[in-house]
């Protein structure tokens, strides 16, 4: 195969059902602190990627596609490879020139039962996809013509908004921001999001009862690891150059 020539592959490595559903119960938050410092990271996208209306939120397995600048062709292709319950990923590399998403393409998805959209360029009838409730993120919108002529790819590996998203990795969304989180580290992220969300449980509990923050982090011994000088005054009675 012609690696210059347009492609597009059928499938995508699949999660169980059963995890997926685990994980779409847990925030962005919880996920990223789930994958821990180093991978927390690395898969979280640029914060320029945002919902389109507050309140969306999706959980699903990728399904990709990279669209020339101006095109969205392969956009269509996904859409019409995607199967019930996977997000669609697409980019453009970024650039609001030819919106990749539009009203007509979210009641199609909407009907075909696909979860959701993540777009690296630009969306528009904005006022359309929220009411018709269909959870779309971006980091552009633009009315710009998009064209359909190609050249692209689908179900290949993509960068979106600074983050490599593989065909089948998972997608979880919310208000925070965008996860995409590669199979094999699903598990042990959605154990750890459940562990943090019960621990942060048992703290409102406790600040109920009248704990402190200070107290429930045990903020003490970091601290003191720090060197932080605590001064019983204000900065003014310190006088210049004595604080």
């Amino acid at each position: 195969m012609n690696e210059m020539n347009p492609v597009a592959y059928t499938k995508i490595p699949r999660i169980d059902r059963a995890l997926i559903e685990r994980a779409s119960r847990n925030s962005v938050a919880d996920l990223h602190e789930g994958l821990g410092g180093i991978a927390g990271r690395r898969h979280l996208l640029s914060p320029a990627m945002r919902p389109v209306w507050p309140g969306a939120k999706t959980c699903g397995q990728a399904v990709t596609c990279y669209n020339y600048p101006g095109d969205n062709l392969l956009l269509h292709i996904a859409a019409r490879l995607a199967e019930p319950g996977d997000v669609i990923v697409a980019t453009n590399g970024g650039s609001a020139q030819g919106a990749l998403w539009g009203d007509m393409i979210t009641y199609y998805a909407q009907r075909k039962g696909i979860a959701g959209a993540v777009v690296d360029g630009a969306v528009r009838d904005t006022g359309r996809v929220r009411e018709m409730g269909f959870p779309v993120f971006s980091t552009a919108i633009s009315v710009s013509h998009p064209e359909k002529r190609g050249p692209g790819s689908a179900n290949v590996p993509v960068v979106v908004a600074g983050v490599t998203v593989n065909p089948g990795d998972l997608i979880v969304a919310d208000d925070d921001g965008v996860l995409a989180i590669p199979p094999h580290l699903v598990e042990s992220a959605v154990q750890n999001a459940e562990a943090r969300a019960a621990k942060e449980s048992g703290f409102r509990e406790k600040l109920d009862e009248g704990a402190t923050m200070y107290e429930l982090l045990g903020l003490e011994r970091d601290v003191a690891a720090c060197g932080l000088t605590e001064i019983d005054g204000t900065w003014t009675e310190a006088g210049p150059g004595k604080a």
